[in-house]
């Protein structure tokens, strides 16, 4: 059992729930509803007849309820009152029956954490106030059952709240009213739709394997890339799946900033129980665009405490984001330490062999007879995701089909003539790097070179941050630009460059030039 003074700061800050067994002293049960089958009785909070408590040998008698708002009374004396009002307080008396005390909280992530943390106190003070007392049994309540204690008057078990009025007129807390947490999943995106290359084979395979293990093969599994190379589309592919194969457990897909929203809500209606209970109770956590609730501290403490909770109860947590933990800016490094636990699995860029397939495998879904040459033109020029890929093949079906006209390449140049410039006027590293090397003069082999001369390391670095500003490419991607250097290289660079811009007027001036020359 910890200290007092470890639990009164525990209840202001949950970190988790984790389970404790204590032979003879806490037990735990599924629901209350098994242990009060049949009884069809209310509980007024009083004992005797005729006042709504239950008609069986375990109803709390005068007696078990003077004992209990004893007991209750020195819970709060010795937890504070923060403590007993969010945790103790809400604590339900049943009754006493062969030696066995039965208590009820409002949910299973109440009942797991008081197990934990008060249940050797709570044993020892009723053995004292009762010497028959042998054990003690806390259930949880059914979703949406009443609230009532024995020792006096509905109780709220809300997060933060205000002391229930049980005078006439007193006002009650607002409840946050129920909806479904997980956003729609699409059901095209499977892994069988799922067409896989060099640049997303890793992700995939991961993803297939979270989706398909009878236990937690990595956790959480982290997959980050650019915009539209199939994160979302994995995300979805394993919800389904899990669903389809596994329909017993429970599965939560949202993105990042619905969570924020859902946090932000139960502060709102003062239920954050409620909040905790939803999110910590699943067997698989998929939070999309991780990076949303960078600067977001609140909503990063809360989500930190989430995630220790479900890893450390073997509850797979999926995790996306448009760069790697060591790169999110404005996460919290305990949270990027976290997020690094499992398996991180980068989706790269898309070659041309790999557009090629995903054009050829939408075609043949939307029934077209697409001419290869159109497909091969549209892979070659359109690099930069795949959703924009998908868009333009599309939009170019859609213009034949409607127009009646043929699908020719000299369609697809004329139907797709803004996408196409737009791709054309795309800036690539090697030309960032022939650039700065020209402005610098010197050798452009020695953008991939290992000497670190100031005269070579610096336009180095500037190529490395325009590679940065310029490009959707990953940090890793552009440090193998650069020979085949690490990530952290090019985090160095792209931070020491701003640092210079910020000191040296002269230096910004010629770094804007260079990125004026390469956007004209």
């Amino acid at each position: 059992m910890k200290g007092a003074k470890h639990l009164d700061h525990g209840a202001n800050a949950v970190d988790g729930t984790t389970d404790f067994t204590r032979a003879n002293f806490i037990k735990r049960t599924e629901s209350v509803a098994s242990g009060l089958e049949g009884n069809g009785t209310d509980r007024s909070g009083s004992p005797g007849a005729g006042t709504g408590t239950r008609a069986t040998a375990g109803t709390p008698d005068g007696r078990a309820s003077a004992q209990w708002a004893r007991i209750r009374a020195r819970l709060r004396s010795e937890f504070g009152e923060t403590a007993f009002k969010n945790w103790l307080k809400p604590l339900i008396l049943d009754g006493i029956e062969g030696g066995t005390v039965r208590l009820t909280a409002p949910n299973r992530f109440m009942r797991n954490w008081i197990e934990s943390q008060y249940g050797e106190r709570l044993m020892r003070m009723w053995s004292g106030e009762n010497g028959t007392v042998r054990e003690v049994v806390i259930h949880h309540a059914p979703q949406g059952g009443a609230r009532h204690s024995a020792a006096g008057g509905d109780l709220e078990a809300l997060d933060g709240e205000e002391e229930a009025g049980h005078a006439a007129g007193a006002t009650r807390v607002e409840t946050a009213p129920q909806n479904d947490l997980c956003a729609p999943l699409n059901g095209q995106f499977t892994f069988e739709s799922f067409i896989v290359g060099k640049p997303n084979e890793l992700a995939f395979a991961a993803a297939r394997r979270v989706a398909e293990a009878a236990s937690v093969p990595f956790n959480p599994l982290f997959l980050f890339g650019g915009v539209g190379l199939g994160k979302t589309h994995l995300m979805h592919a394993i919800a389904q799946h899990i669903r389809l194969h596994s329909p017993q457990k429970r599965v939560l897909y949202l993105s990042a900033e619905k969570f924020m929203y859902q946090f932000i809500r139960a502060l709102r209606y003062r239920d954050t129980m409620a909040f905790k209970e939803q999110f910590r109770s699943v067997d698989v956590l998929m939070i999309d665009d991780v990076q949303f609730i960078a600067g977001k501290e609140n909503t990063q403490e809360e989500f930190f405490h989430t995630f220790n909770t479900l890893v450390d109860q073997n509850r797979q947590v999926v995790i996306s984001a448009d760069k790697s933990p060591a790169e999110l800016d404005g996460i919290e490094d305990r949270m990027k330490s976290r997020l690094g636990w499992g398996l991180v699995a980068e989706i790269h860029s898309t070659t041309y062999e790999l557009r090629l397939g995903i054009l050829q495998s939408k075609a043949e879904q939307l029934g077209i007879a697409v001419p290869q040459k159109v497909l091969e033109f549209l892979a070659h020029k359109i690099t930069s995701n795949v959703r924009e890929l998908e868009g333009a093949l599309n939009r170019l079906v859609a213009y034949a089909n409607l127009i009646g006209r043929q699908i020719t390449l000299e369609t697809a140049q004329d139907v797709l003539h803004d996408l196409l410039r737009a791709n054309d006027r795309r800036i690539t590293i090697e030309e960032i790097q022939k650039r700065v090397a020209e402005h610098y003069n010197i050798k452009l082999a020695e953008m991939h070179s290992a000497r670190r001369s100031r005269a070579i390391a610096r336009p180095r670095q500037v190529a490395m941050y325009l590679a940065k500003q310029l490009t959707s490419r990953s940090l890793p991607e552009i440090g193998r630009k650069f020979g085949g250097r690490d990530h952290t290289t090019v985090m160095h660079a792209v931070k020491k460059i701003e640092e210079l811009r910020a000191s040296d007027a002269g230096f910004a001036e010629d770094v804007e030039l260079l990125k004026r020359m390469l956007e004209a």
